[in-house]
């Protein structure tokens, strides 16, 4: 069967492997429909993801259909479709024991630590398939990228009386600001884009939004939008070492910042100002599994909708020659999908 990977970093190869034959009694042989390429994918192309091993067969945001259930599989069957929580915790860790497998000890990630969905068929742990049969395949395969954003935003837990600044409005920052706008916070974008900020206030409704400057105007700006106050809840998506030590001037007295991004840079700043407003500062780690089940309902219901969130789209068999021009700037790439078959 077909399968694409990154035999190292810069390299993208179409290949032929075996397709699988042997399922477990816990485990379910699924077609791979539509894959996700998230910016994880592309850092791992590039060299730069601090998780990512090598030859790898990428792909983790999937929309799946099952095709056959091991012995112990009572909930699922052959024809649904489900989207796949990727995170392969160890259920008797340290974390799993703890309802945390989302950062468990021994926690692998299909795509990165191990091979993932960019195949034609995988065989998968039956309880990391989340039923969605009400959903097309793509939307089944955005679920892992918004439940990113949710689980950040359970974190920070913003109330509906709060302001709440995300920083990075690249496809995690949106994830967050579906829920941050679902919670009914009043939320300011930041960015260091104005293309990126003026989708946020034409497509998705966010009212204001502050160009990120290394002047301090954007603290300034973000002052005289909350009357000196600043943000109660501040999330940072941008995986950027230097933004998420800025982001703690965008914290007001008593609040919270989140880090959901990721860099494997360090990240310094003076601890007095967090130390004399009193922060909570906050790691924010993949989903949970329920997550997954909320957000495909959320879509069923129509509270969110997907339709601005895939921008590109192509195939297995055109994904070596297409995936280069997805990493330009210029292609305003939001999410881009990959039809398997």
């Amino acid at each position: 069967m077909k399968a694409v990977r990154f035999p190292e970093p810069k390299s993208l190869e179409l290949i032929d492997i075996p397709a699988p034959t042997q399922v477990a009694p816990d485990e379910v042989l699924v077609n791979v429909h539509q894959v996700g390429i998230c910016g994880t994918d592309y850092s791992g192309y590039l060299g730069r993801m601090p998780f990512f091993s090598y030859p790898r067969i990428w792909g983790h945001e999937l929309g799946v259909e099952v095709v056959k259930c091991g012995a112990n599989v009572s909930d699922l069957q052959p024809g649904d479709r489900c989207s796949v929580e990727p995170y392969m915790n160890n259920v008797n860790s340290f974390a799993s024991q703890r309802n945390r497998g989302n950062c468990c000890n021994d926690l692998e990630v299909i795509g990165v630590h191990r091979d993932g969905g960019m195949c034609e068929q995988i065989v998968l742990p039956a309880r990391k398939l989340h039923k969605g049969n009400q959903l097309q395949f793509d939307q089944l395969a955005l679920v892992e990228t918004l439940a990113i954003g949710y689980h950040a935003v359970e974190r920070g837990n913003p109330t509906q009386d709060q302001t709440v600044v995300i920083v990075g409005a690249g496809p995690i920052g949106l994830a967050v600001l579906e829920f941050v706008k679902l919670r009914g916070c009043r939320c300011i974008m930041i960015d260091i884009q104005e293309e990126r900020l003026k989708f946020c206030r034409d497509v998705l409704g966010v009212e204001h939004t502050i160009l990120a400057a290394n002047d301090g105007s954007d603290i300034q700006s973000l002052q005289d939008l909350t009357n000196g106050n600043l943000a109660q809840v501040v999330v940072d998506a941008t995986g950027n070492n230097h933004s998420m030590a800025h982001a703690l001037e965008f914290v007001s007295f008593t609040g919270t910042l989140v880090y959901v991004g990721i860099s494997s840079q360090e990240v310094t700043f003076a601890h007095p100002l967090m130390h004399r407003r009193e922060m909570t500062l906050m790691g924010s780690r993949n989903a949970m599994p329920g997550d997954f089940d909320k957000i495909i309902q959320l879509i069923a219901d129509g509270k969110i909708d997907t339709k601005p969130w895939i921008t590109h789209r192509t195939t297995i068999d055109s994904i070596i020659e297409d995936f280069p021009k997805l990493l330009d700037p210029a292609a305003k790439v939001l999410k881009a999908m990959v039809k398997i078959q």
